[in-house]
């Protein structure tokens, strides 16, 4: 085992696409660590198949890498590798407070981008060392000289300090592992002091239970040894240690300074909290570590189980989640139409996305999603201010004295060619210009203030599509203002739906409910009776669609004869259907659901 100053902590951050988990697995591939796993594959710390298929990373993971220098001394590289996407920053800030030092990758071709200031402030609110990364250098269009520029202008950081490296082909990857041994600070060694390491992640294994991510700052950990939470003041006894090499490699011993697991039979999730310490029972540390920062939902829907008799499952599956995605909040709920569910708060619509997709393909559960809504405050005419996230607790009308809503500043670093449609999408979106910078002779940071509530839907996919994906978008939340606010019920055969209810701005209601009826129009089945499908503010219809009925061929088996007897098959027929009217429950399928949410432009995308 090597001492703590032959150690190095480093994550890599960056803008999306900017070559994150490339990089990652060149250092794996040059450590020799992927000779057992067989067949070449890419995106080798992404271990979910979402990750792999949309080729982006959602969990922050931490690999330990043995590096022999060019003087011949050993080193222990510990590095992880983090998301881009603006959803998943939480997860970043979870890396970067377990390092000294940091990665700040940027695309050659693209330059500096939104995220890539996002993470570059991140990382300098915890002093860690920063080395500047210019990849994809091996690409005709780089432009290296523009990047050394914005690294000095843009960024403020040391062009001479930059390292050139193509994560695709390796190039330059040597000298990169030289600069991080060279560069960034080696971990204090206080092996001696009581146990004090934060929790940073973990996992649940339905053989040995949870799996923790740690790090440890004072002390050491071995097997054997019985380990307190500090906040929840839980006492376990430690069955393994080890690190991180792609499996989990048994180590027996951890040390100040190490990044590494311990499994230590914990099958009650409540006891663990991502942020905690954890130190010795016998011999406790004084304080704990600084935890992070209390993660604020901006998005909330809820989700039920399609089969009620699921609902213990889909608490099982939410409660395993929440151990391995920190981020996610939720609470019991209940519905008419969906009954037992929970209300979940997500950092944003991929995050949401995110969460469907896994509890759909890791644990087997068929769930529905409610349309989603951002928190607004209420102010009410006694003087009461009500916290509001979901539709069916908006109270009535006339006890309102007004409404607000969460406002955020957007900014969106776009070539100057594309200027103008991006300025209209905003204006679209409610938004409010504040600044226009031109960073370079090529782009532009555009500066708006906009509700968060515009962002959610399809906003990102559309700035991506008139940009032809060269605009970058970042945001964050700077309070709430006044706002124009009505609740929206969607009736199904004059029968309001509740999951399908949304609150909305007034000026927006019209358009937003002839979409929603449009879009169930098309994905709810035909009957054997009309189903009118409406939107409606109160006692106002604002949207109407109808779905036709099917006609079922009564007069099929007439062959000839008088026409009365056809007619009065037909009669018959216009009776029953009458009568279904009055008694027929209009099943609506899943994909609904989710349908009312996107438009026919996203369709077209």
């Amino acid at each position: 085992m090597v001492d703590s100053a032959h150690k190095r902590n480093f994550c890599i951050i960056a803008h999306i696409d900017h070559g994150k988990s490339t990089l990652a697995d060149r250092f794996i591939e040059t450590a020799r660590l992927v000779t057992s796993r067989g067949p070449a594959q890419t995106q080798i710390l992404d271990n979910m198949d979402i990750e792999r298929e949309r080729g982006i990373t959602i969990k922050s993971q931490a690999v330990t890498v043995p590096y022999t220098a060019k003087d011949g001394d050993l080193y222990e590289l510990n590095l992880v590798d983090t998301p881009g996407h603006v959803d998943f920053s939480y997860e970043v800030s979870r890396a970067i407070s377990s390092c000294e030092g940091a990665l700040l990758l940027i695309d050659a071709t693209q330059g500096v981008e939104a995220q890539t200031l996002a993470n570059l402030y991140m990382a300098m609110d915890h002093d860690l060392e920063i080395i500047p990364v210019i990849n994809k250098i091996d690409l005709a269009s780089a432009d290296i000289d523009s990047c050394l520029h914005q690294i000095d202008h843009d960024l403020g950081l040391d062009p001479d300090m930059a390292q050139k490296v193509s994560a695709k082909t390796g190039e330059g990857v040597p000298d990169l592992y030289e600069a991080i041994v060279k560069y960034i600070p080696a971990p204090k060694d206080d092996s001696d002091k009581p146990l004090k390491a934060l929790i940073f992640d973990s996992h649940y294994d339905p053989y040995r239970g949870v799996i923790v991510h740690f790090r440890i700052f004072e002390g050491s950990i071995s097997e054997g040894q019985e380990i307190m939470f500090m906040n929840s003041r839980a006492v376990y006894k430690v069955e393994e240690v080890g690190v991180f090499q792609l499996d989990l490699v048994r180590t027996k011993t951890l040390r100040s300074g190490d990044v590494g697991y311990f499994i230590a039979g914990i099958k009650t999730i409540a006891d663990i909290r991502v942020g905690d310490t954890v130190t010795l029972a016998s011999r406790p540390a004084e304080s704990p570590c600084d935890g992070f920062k209390e993660v604020k939902p901006v998005v909330f829907s809820s989700i039920y189980p399609v089969d009620t008799n699921d609902y213990e499952e889909l608490l099982d599956a939410i409660e395993r989640l929440k151990l391995n995605d920190a981020s996610l909040v939720y609470e019991k709920d209940s519905s008419v139409a969906l009954g037992q569910g929970f209300r979940c708060g997500f950092l944003g619509m991929l995050h949401l996305e995110v969460v469907q997709e896994r509890i759909e393909r890791e644990f087997g559960l068929s769930i529905v999603l409610t349309s989603p809504s951002v928190r607004y405050l209420i102010h009410m005419k006694n003087g009461e201010v009500l916290e509001i996230d979901n539709p069916l607790e908006y109270p009535e009308q006339v006890k309102i004295d007004y409404s607000e809503e969460p406002y955020i500043r957007a900014s969106v670093i776009t070539p100057s060619t594309y200027v103008g449609p991006v300025i209209t999408l905003c204006m679209e979106k409610r938004g409010v210009q504040t600044g226009m910078n031109y960073i370079d002779e090529k782009r532009v940071e555009l500066v708006y203030e906009m509700p968060l509530a515009e962002v959610l839907f399809e906003f990102y996919d559309r700035l991506k599509s008139i940009s032809r994906g060269y605009a970058s978008f970042d945001y964050e939340i700077i309070g709430y203002r006044k706002t124009d606010l009505v609740r929206m019920d969607i009736l199904v055969n004059g029968e309001a739906c509740d999951a399908l209810s949304m609150l909305v701005f007034r000026d927006n209601a019209v358009s937003r409910g002839r979409q929603a009826c449009e879009r169930l129009q098309e994905e709810i089945p035909r009957h054997q009776f009309k189903i009118p499908i409406q939107a409606a503010i109160g006692g106002n219809i604002i949207a109407r669609e109808t779905i036709n009925a099917f006609r079922k061929d009564v007069t099929a088996k007439c062959y000839g004869g008088d026409i009365t007897r056809k007619r009065k098959l037909l009669e018959k027929q216009k009776e029953g259907k009458k009568r279904m009217k009055l008694v027929g429950n209009v099943e609506i399928p899943q994909s609904a659901y989710l349908a009312v949410l996107k438009s026919k432009d996203t369709d077209r995308q």
